[in-house]
C-alpha cells in the first residue's frame, strides 16, 4: 500500500489543533519480532497531541479497513484513559466514532489501584455484544496490556501510551527513559500515597495543546492516582497474542518518545 495522507477536521474538539496527519498505513515500521508489537506510528508535532482525534481515528480506520473483509466486522470500541484524568477526555473521539456507526464505551478507572483499574476495564468489556478494539492513552496502556487478554478483545491500540511486557512495570520504563514531566517538580504526592500534578505546572507538562482555561479546569478536576499503580507488574501482555498498534508522539513531555522508539527495528 502506498503512502497516504488524510486531512481530518479536528475543529470540533479542543483536544487538538487541526492537523494534516498521515494515516496509519504510512510512516509505520515493524517492531522487534520477539515481542510482537505490530506497528509503531510516529508523529512529530510542536504540541503533545494528547488523545488526538486525528491520530486515534487514523489508527482505528486503518485497523478497520485491514479486517473489513473478515466477517463479522468489529463495531465495538472501548476507550481507556490515563492517569490524573477521566473518561471525559475522550469526548471528541467518542462523538466522531459514534457518528461513524461504532459502539463506543469509555472506562472510568478509579485509579485507586492497578487491580481495580483492570477490573473496571474488564467490567466494561463484559458489556460488549461482540468482539472489540481496546484503546488506551498513557497509563491506560499498562491497564489494557493486562486487561486485553479478555477473549472479547481482538486488537489493541496504544495512543502515546505505555506498552509494558510481562514482568515489566511503568515506573521502571520511566526510569530507563525519563520524561520531561518525571524530571520536573510537577508530580506531587499526598500523605496517603496518591499522586497528582501541580496545577501551576499542569498546562506546561500535561496539556500543552489546550487553552490555558481548559488546562486549568482539568488541573483542578484531575483524578488523583495511587502511586503504586505505576509499579504494578504485568502478568500477561495481551499484545503478545493479539494484533496491536502504537503511536509515538515525538514531542511528548509526559512519556519519553525514546520509550516507543526502542521498539523499532
Amino acid at each position: 500500500m502506498g503512502r497516504q495522507r488524510a486531512s481530518v477536521p479536528c475543529s470540533a474538539t479542543s483536544l487538538v489543533s487541526e492537523l494534516d496527519v498521515p494515516t496509519a498505513s504510512s510512516e509505520r515500521s515493524k517492531i522487534l519480532k520477539h515481542n510482537k508489537r505490530n506497528e509503531v506510528i510516529k508523529m512529530t508535532s510542536t504540541k503533545r497531541g494528547t488523545q488526538s482525534l486525528c491520530i486515534v481515528l487514523s489508527i482505528l480506520t486503518y485497523w478497520t479497513l485491514s479486517v473489513q473483509s473478515e466477517p463479522p466486522r468489529v463495531r465495538n470500541i472501548v476507550l481507556v484513559h490515563g492517569a490524573w484524568a477521566d473518561g471525559s477526555g475522550w469526548k471528541g473521539v467518542y462523538d466522531i466514532l459514534v457518528k461513524d456507526g461504532y459502539n463506543v464505551s469509555i472506562v472510568q478507572e478509579p485509579e485507586t489501584s492497578f487491580k481495580e483499574d483492570v477490573a473496571a476495564t474488564k467490567r466494561v468489556l463484559a458489556q460488549q455484544d461482540g468482539p472489540c478494539i481496546l484503546v488506551a492513552h498513557s497509563y491506560g496502556g499498562a491497564v489494557i496490556t493486562e486487561a486485553g487478554t479478555d477473549p472479547s478483545v481482538v486488537g489493541l491500540v496504544y495512543i502515546a501510551a505505555h506498552m509494558p511486557d510481562a514482568g515489566e512495570n511503568e515506573a521502571d520504563d520511566g526510569k530507563r527513559f525519563p520524561s520531561d514531566l518525571s524530571k520536573s517538580t510537577a508530580i506531587k504526592k499526598t500523605a496517603d500515597g496518591f499522586t497528582y500534578l501541580d496545577p501551576a505546572q499542569f498546562h506546561e507538562y500535561f496539556a500543552a495543546d489546550l487553552s490555558a482555561e481548559q488546562a486549568d479546569f482539568m488541573a483542578r478536576s484531575q483524578v488523583l492516582n495511587a502511586a503504586d499503580n505505576f509499579k504494578a507488574v504485568i502478568t500477561t501482555a495481551a499484545w503478545r497474542s493479539k494484533p496491536s498498534w502504537m503511536l509515538v508522539a515525538a514531542k511528548d513531555r509526559t512519556i519519553n518518545p525514546d520509550l516507543g522508539k526502542k521498539l523499532q527495528l
